[in-house]
């Protein structure tokens, strides 16, 4: 389906012609049409797949039809970080270039002349508020401003906001628009929470996804299954020889991947490391020197694992397994965007097997698994003992967790029945005969 069969208005067209935007994306092709009629909204697809201008072309075509002549705020728009905050704040710079609609991102870890941009941009109308929640929550608590004339409301990876814990500043700032809006809510995945939400803020939504949380198969995926100690060393093989586009390394904390960027600087690699600890300024420019090619590796937590969208990167590398398989999605998703290839590697470690696994089973099939250099030294076998499902799944869970001083009982398959030790009988019938003898308690042993 071509854009031009939306109905959106020219000054949207000629944005998309100047950008070379000319077919739309699964996504885009269910949720505009929505959109557009003034529906509310669930859709669900995977990360990369043109979720953003899903939301941004129909949301500017209405603004468009509707005008601003009170300048207030008509839309806003919640997402869970400050740099996908401003990512969405780009591509509606790029998308509205023949377009007077005026966006303001509103963020946390600025300065003091940040946030008294941001304020104007609230309190003097702007078209469309970008925002994190915690950030806006700050400005309506603190700032007189005016959300009487918000017409649509957007949540953009929700699940992951509910995740980081703001489910009440969500429903906090809902409070302060009109009811009677349009609500949108874009998700990568459907879990009971968000279930939940969607039904406290939105009214009679369509629903409507597209390969929920599968991997794009242009990624080749692959495993080394390896020792801790080793993983270093196979990066370094890895880049023995010039790989194409940028890497991401994602490691599983703030601490790993510190030490990951600090051994990888050792080698003589152009790279720097992406983290929570890192204040605004400073993120902003390693995001800025890893887009303008100044680096050659991002090491960096799940900060950047969702919604990010970094042109050419061309492989990414976990570190660490994922803690699960959504994880494990979204990371990889930074690689093959727009319809370009991509590799993902995974680093199995022998204490990581069992949720490797769980990812596998999760996709359906298994990765496949390349062989560590040999120099690097013997490698472990991969043998993940994830247990079945059903009766089997707690299986030796209490082995070796007896009392003290009780003697283990082992079962007879013919008799289905625990059968006791030679201690125990002897004991179990020294207190039937102080009992009488029929485990009732004797008259002699009864008080006077």
């Amino acid at each position: 389906m071509t854009f031009d069969e939306f109905g959106f208005e020219y000054e949207i067209m000629d944005g998309l012609d100047a950008m070379n935007f000319r077919e739309a994306t699964p996504i885009q092709e269910k949720a505009i049409p929505v959109i557009m009629d003034g529906c509310d909204l669930i859709a669900c697809a995977q990360t990369g797949t043109g979720k953003t201008a899903a939301f941004i072309l129909p949301l500017m075509s209405r603004l468009l039809v509707s005008g601003n002549e009170q300048n207030k705020v008509k839309a806003v728009i919640i997402t869970p970080t400050r740099e996908l905050a401003q990512q969405i704040d780009l591509q509606f710079e790029g998308f509205s270039y023949f377009a007077p609609i005026s966006t303001v991102a509103v963020s946390g870890g600025g300065d003091g002349a940040s946030w008294e941009q941001q304020k104007r941009g609230l309190t003097l109308g702007a078209d469309v508020i970008i925002a994190t929640p915690g950030r806006l929550i700050s400005h309506l608590k603190i700032s007189n401003i005016d959300f009487s004339g918000v017409e649509y409301l957007i949540l953009d990876e929700a699940d992951r906001m509910l995740d980081m814990g703001f489910y009440d500043d969500i429903m906090d700032i809902c409070s302060y628009m009109p009811k009677e809006r349009q609500t949108l809510l874009f998700s990568a995945t459907m879990p009971p929470k968000i279930r939940q939400l969607a039904k406290n803020i939105l009214h009679n939504p369509v629903e409507v996804s597209v390969a929920i949380s599968k991997p794009n198969e242009a990624i080749d995926q692959s495993a080394y299954v390896c020792y801790e100690a080793q993983k270093i060393g196979i990066i370094q093989h890895l880049f023995a020889q010039p790989i194409e586009g940028k890497t991401i390394v994602f490691a599983s904390s703030k601490i790993k991947c510190k030490e990951v960027a600090y051994l990888l600087k050792k080698k003589k690699f152009r790279v720097a490391a992406m983290h929570s600890d890192l204040a605004q300024e400073e993120r902003d420019k390693v995001m800025l020197d890893f887009k303008n090619n100044k680096l050659d590796i991002l090491v960096a937590t799940d900060i950047v694992a969702r919604g990010i969208d970094i042109d050419q990167i061309g492989l990414v590398i976990n570190y660490d397994v994922p803690r699960d398989p959504e994880d494990y999605i979204h990371r990889i998703g930074r690689t093959a965007r727009a319809n370009a290839d991509g590799r993902a590697m995974t680093f199995v470690a022998e204490d990581d097997q069992v949720r490797f696994q769980r990812i596998e089973r999760f996709l359906g099939y298994e990765v496949r698994k390349e062989a560590v250099p040999e120099e690097l030294g013997e490698t472990p076998q991969y043998k993940p003992m994830l247990p079945d499902k059903g009766r089997n799944r707690n299986r030796g869970r209490y082995r070796n967790h007896k009392r003290r001083g009780q003697t283990s009982q082992t079962h007879t398959p013919q008799e289905g029945r625990p059968q006791e030790s030679k201690n125990n009988r002897n004991h179990r019938n020294r207190r039937k005969q102080a009992k009488g003898g029929n485990g009732k308690e004797s008259n002699n042993n009864k008080p006077q």
